[in-house]
């Protein structure tokens, strides 16, 4: 049976508003009946409800927080960002993790609007505009972190995905490489890294190889891509993979072509989560600030959810972390990697 509100009031002989008051510590109540209720909570293991607060117009002080694939380092330290500042202001995070499925996303929202979460705060993999408009004509406050919506007036904490791009690809192209590859799933944060890739490419007159997109972000997708980059009658020297997990599965595709990282293949991710300084070699990659991120973006929830109307879009900028999974091409050895092969 659960135990209720009205159960609590009953065995500790005090009116339903007086244990409402020592729940919520707001009006004038004695320590001793202060005590008296905790003690009877405890044994009764009396959990408040969320939903009987917001009903009473109190914040539940909790957030839900969609995550497509919390198996994706960055996600994983993202959230975990996210976590800590929300717990260091006093709110409490829901975690759920979509699966970039549209469907599960919106049970999810179906979910915690019936918990009556004070917010939502949607990463990367959620495309659905229509959804997002419909949850703030709700008055319900929503920060998208990691990506961005830049038709659309939502508050967004999100990395310049587009520059991060271009100076990944202009970082492989002052190391004198031509024939460089991409790995990119369609997804907003990766279309704008593409975007960045083929702006740098254009610029410095070099042909795009044929392209098409990775079938999902993981390590498996990583290696399947770069086959098909080896296999081709000019693979490239080097590649240029939208996130980190990506890059690792570039680099175990050219070992098991037993081609050397970078001597005959450079590598760069994007992310800088904490696998690209433990993978050998250690990943060169684009590094999005993911602590300030998840700051940044639980500030503008608790602002919106305290009253603010006012939007924010915060952009970061990425940073070029050199590791040795780049070099700089060496035109004395085999340019046609299928020679190898």
């Amino acid at each position: 049976m659960k135990i209720t509100i009205y159960d609590v009031a009953k065995e500790a002989n005090v009116s339903i508003a007086t244990v409402s008051k020592v729940i919520n510590k707001n009006g004038r109540i004695s320590e001793k009946t202060k005590r008296k209720v905790y003690r009877v909570m405890e044994e009764l293991n009396y959990q408040p409800s969320l939903i009987a607060s917001a009903l009473m117009g109190k914040q539940t002080k909790t957030v839900g927080l969609f995550i497509p694939d919390l198996a994706n380092p960055f996600f994983s330290e993202l959230a975990r960002s996210i976590e800590d500042r929300a717990n260091e202001l006093g709110y409490n995070v829901v975690i759920c993790n979509t699966d970039y499925s549209i469907e599960k996303e919106n049970k999810y929202i179906s979910l915690l609007q019936q918990k009556s979460v004070d917010g939502f705060i949607l990463a990367s993999g959620f495309e659905k505009l229509k959804r997002v408009e419909e949850l703030m004509n709700e008055d319900i406050p929503v920060a998208i972190v990691a990506r961005d919506f830049p038709m659309f007036p939502v508050n967004a904490v999100a990395v310049d995905d587009f520059m991060g791009g271009f100076k990944a690809t202009s970082y492989l192209i002052d190391l004198g490489h031509k024939d460089i590859g991409i790995i990119a799933r369609d997804v907003w944060s990766n279309r704008e890294r593409l975007r960045g890739y083929k702006e740098a490419m254009e610029v410095n007159g070099f042909k795009i190889p044929d392209f098409k997109f990775a079938k999902d972000t993981t390590i498996a997708a990583g290696e399947e891509v770069t086959n098909e980059f080896l296999k081709s009658k000019k693979p490239p020297t080097a590649i240029f993979a939208c996130n980190d997990l990506l890059a690792i599965g570039a680099i175990q595709a050219a070992k098991a072509q037993n081609l050397k990282v970078p001597d005959h293949l450079s590598v760069v991710g994007f992310d800088n989560t904490m696998i690209a300084g433990i993978v050998d070699p250690p990943l060169t990659t684009i590094a999005q600030p993911i602590q300030r991120m998840g700051q940044e973006v639980v500030d503008l929830m608790i602002k919106m959810i305290k009253g603010e109307k006012e939007k924010a879009r915060i952009t970061l900028l990425p940073e070029l972390v050199v590791r040795e999974s780049t070099k700089e091409k060496d035109n004395n050895e085999l340019d046609d990697l299928s020679v190898i092969n």
